[in-house]
């Protein structure tokens, strides 16, 4: 294992900056998709049931049907790798942020109100803060997940780790398969976990401590 990774360490590092940046911009997108269709849907009470089916139907179709239908539409490539990836991404977060805006208490909103502050303003300093921590959760589910999904997507010849993973599974009883589904399981669970220590960083510095408390 060593002098196998020490032969492949500068392609091994480019594919995990690879992998962490599909990941971190898919769910960058997903988030803002995410949290405009929850403000969308908390506005208008009917869509929420509809928002509930859909995010519970998503994550149950299979990542590579999913796949399948979008390299005919997209062909292979990045580009088709992010779609898969934020298309997923969105659904956890989609969720929470629903929950976190309908569960802001009414009183604040109306005070907020009685106070003159615009629609968009009352979204910005009451709302959202408000619902973040779950939002944030919702985020961090989102992030793991993702980073599962990233390696489904290198059979589209999508970019990242997970590319070493298929040519593991394609060299079963080659000298090196082994090594290379390791490197490619092991890479992204450390890219994982050192994504949820920056969001929970994040968290810290973006939740106020009243909140926290």
């Amino acid at each position: 294992m060593g002098d196998f990774i020490a032969s492949r360490w500068t392609d091994i590092v480019f594919r995990s900056y690879q992998h962490a940046s599909l990941v971190t911009q898919s769910v960058f997108i997903a988030t803002v998709i995410a949290i405009a269709l929850a403000v969308l849907v908390t506005s208008i009470p009917k869509l929420e049931p509809i928002a509930n089916t859909i995010s519970t139907i998503g994550l149950t179709i299979p990542s590579f049907a999913l796949l399948g239908i979008l390299i005919p539409l997209a062909g292979i490539g990045a580009v088709t790798s992010m779609i898969l990836v934020a298309f997923y991404a969105v659904l956890p977060i989609l969720r929470n942020a629903t929950v976190g805006l309908l569960g802001v208490d009414r009183t604040l909103i109306e005070s907020a109100v009685g106070m003159g502050m615009k629609p968009w303003t009352i979204f910005w300093r009451v709302r959202l803060p408000l619902a973040w921590p779950i939002i944030l959760t919702g985020l961090r589910v989102s992030t793991q997940m993702s980073m599962g999904i990233a390696a489904v997507a290198a059979y589209a010849l999508g970019p990242g780790l997970g590319s070493y993973i298929f040519t593991g599974l394609a060299q079963i009883g080659g000298k090196n398969a082994l090594n290379y589904a390791l490197v490619g399981t092991i890479g992204i669970v450390i890219i994982a976990l050192v994504a949820d220590a920056v969001l929970v960083l994040i968290g810290r510095l973006s939740i106020s401590k009243g909140i926290r408390a």
